[in-house]
């Protein structure tokens, strides 16, 4: 196959791979594009928490790949990628198809990481990836149901327990979220939604530190109280292990084991495991064996694969929140577009407008610059309406979405000073 006619591929179909595939498209592309995913259905992960709860529908949160890129002129595989191999250009999928391309882009994302903690994987529930939130779904109402119909009170409490292992940003949201919806779901069924318990374990001292979302630790420790159920944290608890209805943690030099019927785990990612073949030696990744990129978002042996989200490390650290993977995504479509004319590629400026947290149902923080914070129900409604602005659209209708939150909304922040 002639260079010229080989495709560009993107491995991955989160929001760096999808937003490049679209604004290659917006940019008029001229080259054939190549997305792959092992899923046919793309996930608005920030939304996750609605979908579980029923707040939002699937084909808000879960649309179809097909759908989403209907007229864009990419053309969309649905398979495991099992091998890439950069010297030759090739990724090789595991339906036993290949693709040699011009240029490759990199948005594999991460997984979920377990630390080697004895049974997390197989006896704790992930929240990542909307068959997951339909799996704990189902699993949460069956544990209502059966709580209801028991008398024996040992049994219902564990059956209305929930620890959520891992107090970040997913941690916090999913806990809060879960302290409104299930006493309501409970009360629904005959019970008291106030035996309903909500744990969260937090390995260190604070919450959210270090995280982009530090501003809103207040916040977030006042919701844990204002919730249906008061949301019990635990702080400085080192989980060691996870059994079918039981954490066993360290805290203070003890051990210590909380009963609950649910385990949900959220405490951290891992690489995602193509990573590892990747032929990149060690002195081009960082300590956890991730790829660096250059500022322009590209591989440093490998001018022709560029990169984005939380698969490698960029120049500067940057924090894996949508609107970082959408701003990647635009540098890497108009790179893509330089590299293709002839010009250089441009460094890649990511500005961070603020964050968002869901506190709980119909309640939010949005905190904006680092200087304004808007909580209760009106941050609830900023934050739907900036990822419903956000949401994936057919490139017949696609907007510029980079920007994290409306011009509007920040002209009356601004106004506010």
């Amino acid at each position: 196959m002639d260079t010229a006619t080989k495709p560009t591929v993107i491995v991955g179909g989160g929001f760096t791979g999808l937003f490049t595939a679209l604004y290659l498209s917006h940019l008029r592309y001229n080259q054939p594009i190549v997305l792959i995913d092992q899923d046919a259905r793309f996930v608005f992960k920030p939304l996750l928490y609605e979908f579980l709860v029923g707040e939002m529908s699937p084909e808000q949160v879960w649309p179809s790949y097909d759908e989403l890129l209907a007229g864009s002129g990419t053309t969309f595989i649905s398979d495991t990628v099992t091998r890439i191999d950069l010297p030759a250009k090739k990724v090789e999928l595991a339906s036993g198809l290949h693709y040699d391309y011009r240029y490759l882009v990199l948005a594999l994302g991460s997984v979920a990481g377990y630390f080697g903690i004895a049974g997390a994987e197989e006896n704790a529930f992930s929240f990542r990836t909307a068959r997951e939130a339909i799996a704990l779904q189902t699993h949460l109402r069956q544990q209502l149901q059966k709580a209801s119909q028991t008398d024996d009170p040992k049994l219902r409490a564990s059956l209305l327990s929930v620890a959520v292992i891992g107090a970040g940003p997913s941690g916090l949201e999913l806990g809060l979220t879960l302290a409104d919806w299930l006493p309501q779901l409970y009360k629904e069924l005959g019970g008291r939604g106030e035996e309903v318990r909500i744990t969260l374990l937090n390995r260190g001292t604070e919450i959210l530190a270090g995280d982009a979302n530090t501003h809103l630790r207040n916040s977030a420790l006042e919701a844990m109280q204002r919730r249906a159920v008061p949301v019990a944290l635990v702080s400085g608890a080192a989980v060691s292990a996870v059994r079918p209805g039981e954490v066993e943690y360290k805290k203070d030099g003890e051990t210590a084991v909380l009963e609950a019927g649910t385990i949900i785990w959220t405490a951290g990612t891992a690489n995602h495991p193509l990573l590892k073949d990747l032929a990149i030696p060690d002195e081009q990744r960082d300590k956890h064996g991730k790829p660096f990129v250059t500022p322009t978002l590209h591989l440093l042996a490998y001018p022709e694969v560029f990169a984005g989200g939380d698969c490698v490390t960029l120049h500067k650290s940057e924090p894996a929140l949508a609107q970082v993977a959408y701003q990647q995504a635009k540098s890497i479509a108009h790179n893509l577009v330089n590299v293709l004319a002839g010009d250089v590629p441009n460094p890649e400026h990511v500005f961070l407008r603020g964050t968002l947290m869901k506190l709980g149902l119909s309640e939010a923080a949005a905190e904006i610059f680092n200087k304004y914070e808007i909580k209760g129900h009106l941050g609830h409604a900023i934050r739907q309406l900036t990822y419903l602005e956000m949401l994936p659209t057919p490139v017949h209708d696609l907007k510029v979405t980079t920007e994290w939150l409306s011009d509007e909304v920040f002209r009356r922040a601004g106004s506010l000073s």
